[in-house]
């Protein structure tokens, strides 16, 4: 709290903004702040409310020692002053005996007898009020259920009587209803029970989380798993690094490692590690502990006892050292509650917990389904499975290595991988063998296999250098050939390491939708590569004519790459003049090719020459030669090449439109490429774009499964930008299916990434991540979380100087959530930031539509100052929209000048001003003009009849101009086919007959 309230109207606003606040240390600090502050007025009824948010962060905020503290202060107040008490506080103070009763019941230390006792004096309280007790019985039997009596009696007590004012939630009653048949073995009659808790039909700030997470398991047991899939991932996200629900979290827990989802339970482990320090109740934490302790046996059973994984601060954890220290400290909460209640309930249930076996092999729960081999330490990528075994001696393995690498085979990267590790071995001996050649060509060799490896990661510069070193061995090794095709590749490489226009596209994919990409001048930036791309094809033609009599299997990979270098120069320009060439030398590839019998380059020169036909938008030509080559690669091989050249055909197909076709030709080459290590046969691209023909013939979960799994082949293979990318196309998708639930889950897991914790990955495309989630938030009506992230996000992306484009446009969309969560103030700061924005980098219609936007809230809020603030809202709209007009530009939908003109009539008509809103509303028609056949534009055209009908025909009562105005429009709509939109005005004109 900056600084203190000065007045009672100041405390009440900072109460009320403290509400506003999430549970947890800084709302529990203020409210403590502003309790004292309120002793300093001197007044009871400001002390009354501000010990009432006191005690409410207590209890939320899992500090049940101090809650019954500040409540006896209440009590004392209500004794003393009892008048000062309104209906509303009286009420408060009543409903808070059973929370204290609850923090008494969590604290070991506090005796039975005790316990006890206040329950006397919650029913002497009660009575002496003339309240019903069915409160109190609620609470007689949480009680002896806690201790582990016979609760039989004490159930019927509680559960017979008519709810009153004072009793429980309907929703928290039903979940200890549920609890009561659940402990009793009766799963099926608990999952009863429970059933309008977990359809929705009842809630409270704990429900549905709390009830979810005791259901999991009998909705496991009882085969309902699409719907326990569904209530994870919801219920979760209600209690994830809430103190007060630190047992659901454990229960989640639980669920993850008794369903096949251990990674994830490690995941969610880590996302709420801040538990382990932060909650003080010692019969929540016993709860989250066991949970914690399932999974982490578990996780220990499964052989992974040394993982790393989050635990209690001040000291790194593995999974075994974790688990023991897990065992001990909740094994004592277990036995000091057992003493304190003279049972051995805790400990029996906390054992029944540690002994369930898993209930299923494997659960998929998330758009993200991941083992724990995905969740340990990041180390070198693991070397790949080659389809045969590999030699033992070196001089084999080398010898082999040699002849696959001749032939192009993928197999090769495995030899190199061995060897590799062979040589960094200190007692390696490089084997006294002709054909093994000397040392320096192994390492030449291993040079240049990384820097292969380095250029699929796009590290092209790196990949440069390092052929440079190769090229100097093979020199010193006399090995001529393999010298120039190392400078040849070192060549080109670093021509690549410029940034090209498809690298600027991708750079473009970082930066949040809507906001451009920042950069040159993209001409300049076309005419660089296109004058880089040219010398590096004439620098290759140079070495290939200074290096005549090499073998021709080298010969081969010096003519492709100088096909690759005209090919580039043909990607950054787009330009047709530059297609001849690269087919020119293709042809001379595949003319040599055959000549020498290298099938690999053969099928190399016409993959490049489809490629070729394709970038130049000659589909039909390049779909012949896929076709082509996927019958010769059928029956001649080699058989590496048939997915790349499947997955060709099936993007030119999709280009074609033939989505069925290219499902066909997609889904095959993934098939096939399971043969072969991913990163030979580019896996994660073909699944990228098996995503899209899925999408194109309607099939969206199988489009999302392939997304998410090109991602994860992507960060496998070390492309983390890529994986990232890709991974939030999927989480886009899942929201525009609906699919909220998923989406958010899929992003909490990627917003957890080592990377991008620890802020190496790229800003903009955390950015984007986190505005998909914010979205994802609103859409899924938690207003209060996605307003956080977006004001969040947008005081980060205000310092982003070098795209203010991006800043305008999530401060647009921020000040909008503001505004429907009624803080206009600060919706006004932070749509002129916005605004101020958006004068450097303009984005016309997202400012706009923020502004119209914020009017129309404000316009239906009640006082005099709604309608004024809202007509500034749009006069600054205005302004946006007369600078577009200038620049001449064009909107997506509606133009802003139309859409402006509307919402003039609609806050107008919210201010009574009804001669103004109809003048609006008609000119707003005239803009739009005719509806046409475009169903969108009559839906538009349609509202706008309707509200100036209301407006003319309700409110100003000129009922005949009223219905002709919209009869007309009826039946111009019904004309056209417009029968829905039609209704709608048909249904307003009777309404207009009968009232008059």
């Amino acid at each position: 709290m900056q600084t203190a309230p000065q007045t009672t109207d100041e405390l009440y606003e900072a109460l009320r903004e403290n509400d506003r606040r999430p549970y947890g240390r800084t709302r529990t600090v203020t409210a403590e702040e502003l309790a004292e502050t309120a002793e300093l007025f001197g007044e009871p009824v400001p002390l009354i409310h501000a010990l009432l948010e006191l005690q409410e962060a207590y209890t939320y905020g899992s500090e049940p020692r101090k809650s019954p503290v500040v409540f006896a202060r209440l009590l004392n107040l209500f004794d003393e002053q009892p008048g000062v008490f309104d209906d509303r506080l009286r009420h408060q103070l009543f409903w808070r005996f059973k929370w204290v009763a609850n923090a008494l019941r969590s604290l070991p230390e506090v005796p039975l007898a005790s316990l006890r006792q206040w329950q006397t004096e919650m029913r002497d309280r009660y009575e002496k009020a003339g309240l019903e007790l069915q409160p109190y019985y609620g609470q007689a039997y949480q009680l002896a259920a806690h201790v582990g009596e016979d609760t039989a009696l004490a159930y019927e007590l509680w559960a017979g009587r008519t709810r009153s004012r004072l009793s429980d939630c309907e929703a928290c009653e039903t979940c200890e209803r549920a609890l009561y048949h659940l402990a009793a073995g009766d799963d099926e009659r608990a999952l009863r029970a429970w059933e309008p808790v977990l359809a929705g039909k009842e809630s409270c700030q704990e429900e549905p989380a709390r009830s979810v997470s005791y259901a999991l398991l009998p909705l496991v047991r009882a085969g309902r798993t699409d719907e326990v899939r569904r209530l994870h991932l919801a219920g979760y996200r209600g209690c994830r690094r809430n103190p007060s629900m630190a047992g659901e979290i454990g229960r989640h827990l639980e669920f993850c490692a008794l369903t096949g989802n251990e990674a994830r339970g490690l995941e969610l482990l880590a996302e709420n590690r801040t538990l382990f320090d932060e909650v003080d109740s010692p019969l929540s934490l016993l709860d989250l502990l066991t949970g914690v302790e399932v999974l982490l046996a578990r996780v220990e059973a499964l052989g992974h006892g040394e993982l790393p994984t989050a635990g209690f601060p001040g000291r790194s954890w593995t999974v075994a050292s974790l688990r023991a220290e897990v065992r001990r400290r909740a094994d004592d909460l277990a036995a000091r509650f057992d003493a304190r209640n003279g049972t051995t309930a805790h400990t029996d249930r906390r054992r029944t917990r540690l002994d369930r076996t898993p209930l299923l092999e494997s659960l998929e729960l998330t758009l993200r389904p991941r083992t724990l081999a995905d969740v340990a330490p990041a180390t070198a990528p693991a070397a790949p499975e080659p389809a045969e075994a590999l030699p033992e001696s070196p001089a084999e393995l080398i010898k082999r290595a040699r002849e696959l690498d001749e032939q192009g085979h993928p197999d090769a990267h495995a030899c190199w991988a061995r060897l590799r590790t062979l040589t960094a071995d200190p007692d390696y001996v490089h084997p006294d063998d002709p054909e093994a050649g000397p040392p320096a060509r192994l390492r030449a060799d291993l040079l240049e296999e990384e820097a292969t490896l380095a250029e699929r990661k796009d590290a092209h510069a790196d990949a440069a250098a390092l052929y440079v070193e190769a090229a100097g061995l093979y020199e010193d090794a006399e090995l001529a050939g393999h010298a120039v095709i190392a400078r040849a590749s070192a060549v080109l490489a670093g021509a690549q390491a410029v940034p090209s226009r498809a690298e600027a596209e991708d750079a473009e994919r970082a930066v949040p939708e809507g906001a451009d990409a920042e950069g040159a001048d993209p001409q300049a930036r076309t005419a660089a590569q296109v004058a880089v791309f040219t010398e590096a094809h004439a620098e290759l033609v140079r070495l290939h004519e200074q290096t005549p009599g090499i073998a021709p299997y080298l010969q081969a990979r010096l003519l492709r790459l100088r096909v690759s270098a005209h090919g580039l120069r043909l990607q950054a320009s787009g330009d047709s003049e530059h297609v001849a060439p690269v087919l020119a030398e293709a042809e001379l590839l595949f003319d040599f090719a055959t000549r020498h019998g290298l099938t690999g380059q053969i099928a190399a020169a016409r993959l490049l020459r489809a490629t070729t036909h394709a970038m130049a938008g000659d589909l039909p030509t390049a779909l012949a030669e896929a076709d082509g080559l996927v019958e010769v690669l059928r029956t001649d091989g080699p058989a590496w090449h048939l997915p790349r050249a499947l997955s060709l055909r099936g993007k030119i197909q999709l280009g074609l439109g033939d989505a069925e076709a290219a499902y066909a030709s997609l889904s095959e080459g993934v098939r096939l490429a399971a043969k072969w290590p991913a990163e030979s046969v580019d896996t994660p691209t073909l699944h990228g774009e098996l995503a899209q023909a899925c999408m194109g013939l309607g099939r969206t979960d199988e489009a999302l499964r392939h997304l998410t799994r090109s991602a994860e082949l992507e960060l496998r293979a070390g492309t983390r930008f890529d994986a990232f990318c890709t991974y939030s196309n999927a989480a886009q998708l899942s929201l525009d299916l609906g699919r909220i639930d998923d989406c958010i889950a899929l992003l909490d897991s990627l917003l957890l990434e080592p990377d991008v914790v620890d802020g190496e990955l790229d800003d903009r495309l955390v950015a984007q991540l986190r505005l998909t989630r914010a979205r994802a938030l609103r859409t899924g009506d938690d207003l209060k979380a996605a307003t956080a992230e977006l004001v969040a996000l947008a005081a980060e992306s205000a310092g982003w100087d070098d795209d203010p484009g991006s800043h305008a446009m999530i401060a647009a969309e921020t000040a909008i959530l503001l505004g429907e969560a009624g803080e206009f103030t600060k919706a006004r700061e932070v749509v002129d930031q916005a605004l101020a924005a958006h004068a450097r980098d303009p984005r016309y219609e997202q400012v706009s539509n923020a502004l119209r936007e914020l009017a129309r809230l404000r316009a239906q809020q009640h006082g005099p100052e709604g309608p004024t603030d809202a007509r500034a809202f749009l006069d600054d709209a205005g302004r946006v929209a007369d600078a577009a007009r200038t620049v001449g530009f064009k909107a997506h939908g509606r133009s802003l000048d139309t859409a402006l003109a509307y919402e003039h009539g609609r806050i107008n008509a919210y201010a009574g001003a009804y001669d103004e809103a109809l003048a609006a509303l008609d000119k707003a028609l005239g803009l739009l003009g005719e509806p046409g056949e475009d169903p969108h534009l009559a839906a538009e055209w349609a509202e706008c009849v309707r509200l100036a009908g209301v407006v003319e025909g309700v409110y100003l009562e000129r009922t005949a101009p009223a219905l002709a105005r919209i009869e007309a429009a009826a039946d111009r709509l019904k004309s056209l086919g417009h029968s829905e939109e039609a209704e709608s005005l048909t249904g307003l004109a009777e309404r207009l007959r009968d009232e008059e």
